[in-house]
């Protein structure tokens, strides 16, 4: 039997089972890349086919350096998906950027440092435009709903992703905020990057745990973990609004993105 799905939602951190499906099913999916995250779950919401990937698994067991992005992206592509929903837990590089925010990026720098960063390491070399890598569409769409919803949402915002598992340095976290970063998160990258390679409209929606450390505001495991907790509320109501309303058909340049970039 064969599964597809329109809309891919990638779960990030306390973001494990969307708890919204009316009906679904756990699928393995095999990629070329090996195995993405953990089985995914292929459900429907208001007629909606959508396949749910908890990005960490559901027990929280891979850290952001070891996640198999090419593996959980190729498999979003297997099953037909055209936009990607990427929840993700970041820390704060701004005083007006609180936790408990939304921010929903439009550009980001990249910090890491040992991560597949594309499919095209073979016999075809592919240097994709990234200068606007989120969906504007998608991203513009989000943003709407988040106001009418009364969320605190920031954008247009940069995010910073480092390479994990441990946090910034003092030094490092004021040097990323003098770089004009807003937010600082270890997942986006190479998850964006391959969305665009794939021809997948991709946006991230990013909420706020804490300020990183160039603040000197320091906080207790406890207070971040229940801030993640009603961070995770905030998506779900977000998500919940936002599913019903993404058009079918793509106006973006997304699906377009391969056109000029392969050699």
């Amino acid at each position: 039997m064969s599964y597809s799905a329109e809309i891919g939602i990638i779960g990030g951190s306390g973001l494990y089972d969307p708890g919204m499906f009316e009906k679904s099913i756990e699928i393995k999916v095999h990629t070329p890349y090996g195995a993405p995250s953990d089985v995914i779950t292929i459900g429907e919401y208001k007629g909606i086919k959508i396949a749910f990937l908890p990005r960490h698994g559901k027990r929280h067991s891979l850290p952001p350096h070891l996640i198999n992005y090419r593996a959980n992206i190729w498999a979003m592509m297997d099953l037909g998906v055209k936009r990607i929903i990427a929840p993700s837990a970041v820390g704060s590089l701004r005083e007006e950027i609180k936790p408990g925010d939304m921010v929903i990026p439009d550009q980001f720098i990249d910090f890491t440092k040992k991560r597949s960063y594309s499919f095209y390491d073979g016999a075809v070399v592919g240097h994709f435009s990234l200068a606007d890598p989120f969906c504007p569409e998608l991203n513009g769409i989000t943003i709407e709903v988040a106001k009418k919803l009364g969320l605190r949402c920031h954008s247009p915002a940069t995010y910073i992703c480092i390479e994990g598992p441990r946090f910034s340095t003092r030094a490092e976290s004021k040097l990323f905020k003098s770089w004009g970063a807003d937010i600082i998160g270890m997942t986006l990258v190479p998850e964006v990057i391959l969305a665009k390679e794939c021809g997948i409209c991709y946006t991230t929606i990013a909420t706020v745990t804490d300020y990183d450390v160039w603040a000197e505001k320091p906080v207790t495991a406890e207070e971040v973990l229940n801030t993640l907790r009603q961070n995770v509320e905030k998506v779900k109501k977000l998500l919940m609004e936002l599913l019903p309303i993404i058009p079918k058909e793509r106006k973006c340049q997304c699906k377009k993105s391969s056109e000029g970039a392969l050699v």
